[in-house]
Formats: C-alpha cells, structure tokens, sequence
C-alpha cells in the first residue's frame, strides 16, 4: 500500500549531516503521518554519503535510496526523487537542516484540510546567508520575473505536493528542468508557509556560480521567449537610430558642414558588434535546450537502491 506521505531528499557530499537530518525527520513525521517513507537521493556524492545512508537504512525500514551514477544536478535528483515516491502527498526538503523538519506537521496538517494541492515553504528570511549570496539570489528572481512573469522571490523548494500534482509533474518530460518553476506554472491551489532558514549543520553549499548561473539560463529559457523578442525590438530601435543619423549626415555632407573622423563609426561598429554577440548568445542558448531535448537522453541514472533486491542490481534511468 502507498504511504500517506513521502519525503524526498537530494543530498550531495552530505556525509557529516545526514544521519541527524534523517533522525530529525523520522522524529516529526512520526508524530504528524499515519505511514510514511523517506526517499534519499544521492546525488553522485564523492565522499561517503551513500554508506551512511546504506547503514542507517538498516534501523531505519521506512527509508528508500537512489544512488545516482554521477553528479547530474539538483534538479534532476529532485526529479528522481519525486518519480520514486509512493505516497499520497510528497513533500521535498533539503539535507542540510536548513528546511526545518519542525515544519513537517504544520505542512501535512495544511494539506489534509483539502483546500490546497501544494504547500509551499516560503523564506521569511535567508538566515545567516553572506551579503553576495543574497544579492545574488535577488538579482535571479528578478530576472526571471522581468523574462517569465514568475515572481518566486523567497520560494524554496521546501514544497508539500498532492499526488495530482505529482502525477501531472510526470507527464513534463522536458530534459532541463527548473523544479520550482515548473510547480509555479502548473497553477494548481497552493498556499504558503514562512520559515526562517536554519544554519547548515555540516559542510558548505554545493552551488557554484557557475551552476548558479547554468540554473538562471535554464529557467529563463525554459519559461520564456522574451529574450528572443528582446533581440528584435533592439533591432528595430537601432534601425530607427540609424535612419536618424544617416538623415544627420547627409544634411551635414550637403551643408558642408561634415567633420572628418572615426569617433562616430567607431562607436556605432561597437554598439552594433556588441549587440548583435549578445543577440547571437541568446539564439544559442534556446538552440541548447533544444539539442537536449532532441538527443532524449535521461535525466539521470540510478546506479543503486535501497532496500537492495534483485532489480536494483542494473542502473536505471529516466
């Protein structure tokens, strides 16, 4: 039978922290779910994070892994996390204790009046977070508000989800996923719920700024084509400016007024060069997703499960 709820979990190099954060889970989910389970994805993690989920599955029967075969991103391991689940509502928290596991019951218990398919756990604050992690996280959100009209300043993906949600998350089959996007756009009945973000108990944050950077393309790309439609009204202002100042210098050849120089020609060959790289990186990005998705290839790939049975010995992939 499914479990009334599941927890998913992506961890990477999660080693140090991960036996208190599984302990602290199955704590509140004991006092707040009828059954439940708990879905640890290893996310290709280097150090020894798979065998401490490995041995504490051992005391622990409620709790299932994937082992991913490399390092495919977040998103993917949420992905796979929500493909394994079982239960009648899904909630997905982080590995690191800086989702509170306290908020376990107020979630559930919001979820089991019927008036709401998502509960989503919203940052009343970003804790002890540096000052350029913050500006940098403000400056996404903004430019994703500005290209997709998905305003997800202060979202996380602390999320609680109807299993109708889920089923219908299954059916997006697109290769580069953007997780809280993609629950945004669905539009099913969600409220919010704030928390202040804890202290890391254990290591640093696995994102790099190149990965932050690869995540703003991909959900910029992904929910929408303003970028595109920026390229031609630029076009369209440098035509204008241009028919402007051809005008200008023909009057000024006529009146004899023309100065000899290069400042002129220079900047334009400048503004224009610019843009037009700028115009060309941004038909390169969507031309990427676009090879993604023609190459189907999976999102990932299961190299091992937990508990161990015969199926789990050949990887699997989605």
């Amino acid at each position: 039978m499914h479990p009334e709820i599941s927890v998913v979990i992506p961890v990477y190099c999660e080693e140090a922290g991960i036996r208190h954060t599984l302990r602290e889970v199955e704590k509140f989910l004991t006092l707040s779910a009828s059954t439940w389970e708990i879905v640890v994805v290893d996310d290709g993690s280097k150090d020894n994070t798979w065998n401490e989920i490995t041995t504490i599955s051992q005391t622990l029967p409620q709790l299932r892994g994937l082992r991913l075969s490399r390092n495919f991103g977040k998103e993917a391991a949420v992905s796979a996390g929500l493909e394994a689940a079982g239960g009648k509502a899904v909630i997905i928290m982080d590995g690191d204790m800086q989702h509170p596991p306290s908020l376990l019951p107020t979630m559930i218990e919001t979820w089991r009046t019927g008036e709401f398919d998502i509960v989503e756990a919203v940052k009343s604050s970003r804790g002890d977070e540096s000052a350029l992690s913050a500006a940098r996280a403000k400056l996404f959100y903004l430019i994703l508000r500005a290209f997709s009209g998905h305003d997800l300043n202060g979202a996380s993906d602390y999320k609680l989800l109807d299993q109708r949600v889920i089923e219908a998350y299954r059916t997006m089959k697109e290769r580069n996923v953007f997780f809280r996007g993609m629950i945004s756009w669905m539009g099913f009945r969600s409220t919010q719920i704030p928390f202040e973000v804890e202290p890391r108990i254990a290591g640093d944050s696995g994102w790099s700024v190149f990965g932050l950077i690869r995540l703003a393309a991909i959900a910029v790309t992904s929910f929408s084509t303003f970028p595109l439609h920026l390229i031609t009204i630029f076009g369209v202002l440098f035509f204008a400016f241009s028919v402007v100042l051809g005008m200008h210098t023909v009057y000024m050849k006529l009146s004899g007024a023309a100065i000899n120089g290069f400042t002129t020609v220079i900047l334009l060959l400048l503004i224009i060069g610019s843009s037009l790289m700028i115009g060309l990186g941004i038909i390169g990005e969507y031309l990427a997703r676009i090879y993604d998705e023609v190459k189907q290839r999976p999102r990932y790939i299961v190299s091992q499960k937990l508990p161990l049975s015969p199926s789990s010995e050949s990887p699997a992939s989605h």
